[in-house]
């Protein structure tokens, strides 16, 4: 089920938001749990009722082994229970994301014949599986208490970052949910989840759906690009995935409101950063933590002297791009971003006014700075998009092949939105051989307006700051009602495939 959905909005959420509130008016406080987690589990078997016994099988695994970990006593049983925990959870990503890519890869390298299994991929694994993972390694190390079933199902379903994330941990989430205070509805806290979720409902259906019209388009017809589509396609690209990620996290924040439950912010204006360090501390914040929490600093931090710091950084970006993918052309785009920002990390060119604490021998201003962040990471974007190495690298060349045959105005043809109707049949009545130059106008037009929200304020800081006044309830009315006419022309969100 999508957040941009009638079934979701109309239907799931209000019998979601008036069962849990209903449940808990009546002080059927562990009831009120169980239905919620009951009712995030319809949303997730929507897509697929076999993702159902994935997940459920996966929680079950994992609850018995917290039970378990009860009776260690030991360091011993506690490290073999940190082993299990991660065969349980790596094995399971491993065999529904990794086995094709590692078997394929296998083939190839030693010729061998083993057979792919072509693997349905459960939607979200990525996430749910380190959410797990986080806890039981939390549980070993004595970090985190056994809870109820109640609690722990609850933790690891509740629906708003069930599929996308957050990656949540036990102890900002189940507090949450035992709190009784939560239970009780508040009219302020909906509010302001009603503005996030449909300030990120506009970003995901009028900006990011839109962006991928042309993308998807020009992603499909890598070889024939000159170098203005290509950069208009990649720059494209990287604010539909923008918007498109930014959109999840506003409306999971917005979602959460909701229900008086606090998400952790997982996407800082990311774009606004002056260092591809900066920007890894903007972008996907949760998944950040994660390995710095449980890769980076387990394999010693940065108390192993620069080389130790230099490949731990490096692991976890390698890592990092692996996650996203079962692709060379993810682990591609990881190990960019890890190279940048060991490149940060040696202090060699600094960005004045930031905070870093090593000493620069040289800076830089902080327009430049930003116009190196932004610009390296569009490029290595072209990894991060294309399917195969070879697309990747040949958009690579068709940028230094410095020609113009015309394309963009192919691409921007793909811009019929019903939004242009009006405007395209005044023009086919007037002037009809204006139109491909009205749509490369439109596909400018469009980015230019993406830039500029970009510079505003993120709707965080839109909520935090602004008091719900006529002039923003006009706005939000505007948006959810522009955004529901385009449910039809919707796809599902970037990082469900993770």
């Amino acid at each position: 089920m999508l957040f941009n959905s009638y079934i979701f909005i109309f239907i799931f959420l209000p019998l979601t938001l008036i069962g849990w509130y209903a449940l808990n008016y009546v002080r059927a406080y562990e009831p009120a749990k169980f239905f919620l987690a009951g009712m995030s589990l319809w949303f997730y078997g929507y897509f697929n009722i076999y993702y159902l016994a994935v997940i459920i099988a996966s929680i079950l695994a994992n609850y018995l082994l917290s039970f378990l970990l009860k009776f260690s006593h030991t360091a011993l049983t506690r490290r073999i229970g940190l082993l299990v925990g991660l065969a349980i959870n790596l094995g399971l990503l491993f065999y529904f994301k990794y086995y094709d890519f590692f078997f394929e890869n296998i083939n190839a390298i030693f010729h061998a014949n083993f057979n792919l299994k072509h693997i349905l991929l459960p939607l979200g694994i990525s996430f749910f599986t380190f959410q797990q993972l986080s806890f039981i390694i939390d549980r070993c190390t004595q970090k985190a208490p056994h809870y109820s079933f109640a609690d722990y199902i609850t933790f690891v379903t509740f629906f708003p970052q069930l599929i996308a994330g957050p990656i949540v941990l036990h102890d900002e989430m189940i507090p949450q949910f035992d709190d009784l205070s939560n239970r009780r509805f508040s009219s302020d806290n909906f509010a302001k989840g009603i503005v996030l979720f449909t300030i990120g409902l506009g970003k995901k259906v009028l900006l990011a759906d839109t962006l991928a019209i042309p993308v998807n388009f020009g992603f499909e017809q890598t070889a024939f690009l000159d170098t203005p589509s290509t950069l208009l396609v990649i720059l494209a690209y990287t604010f539909e995935i923008y918007f498109d990620f930014s959109g999840y996290s506003d409306m999971a924040i917005g979602l959460g409101k909701m229900f008086n439950i606090e998400i952790p912010v997982n996407f800082n204006s990311p774009y606004k950063a002056c260092s591809v360090k900066e920007l890894w501390q903007r972008w996907h914040m949760t998944l950040s933590r994660f390995f710095i929490q449980y890769v980076y600093i387990p394999l010693g931090g940065s108390r192993k002297g620069k080389f130790g710091t230099i490949f731990n950084t490096f692991v976890v970006f390698f890592l990092s791009g692996l996650w996203h993918g079962a692709n060379w052309t993810y682990v591609a785009w990881g190990t960019m971003q890890g190279l940048l920002v060991i490149w940060d990390n040696l202090g060699i060119v600094g960005v004045k006014g930031s905070n870093e604490k090593v000493p620069s021998r040289f800076t830089i201003p902080r327009w430049l700075g930003w116009a190196f962040t932004f610009s390296f990471f569009n490029l290595s974007l072209f990894f991060f998009r294309s399917d195969s190495m070879a697309n990747a690298f040949q958009m690579f060349k068709n940028i230094f092949a410095f020609k113009e045959t015309g394309y963009l105005f192919k691409i921007a043809a793909k811009l019929d939105i019903p939004e242009f109707y009006l405007a395209k049949q005044m023009i086919n009545l007037t002037n009809p051989e204006l139109l491909s130059y009205a749509y490369a106008a439109l596909f400018i037009l469009l980015l230019i307006i993406s830039a500029m929200i970009l510079t505003r304020k993120n709707a965080v800081q839109i909520v935090n700051e602004h008091p719900l006044n006529s002039r923003l309830c006009l706005f939000i009315t505007v948006i959810f009602v522009w955004s529901v006419i385009s449910f039809s022309q919707v796809s599902t969100f970037i990082y469900f495939n993770f």
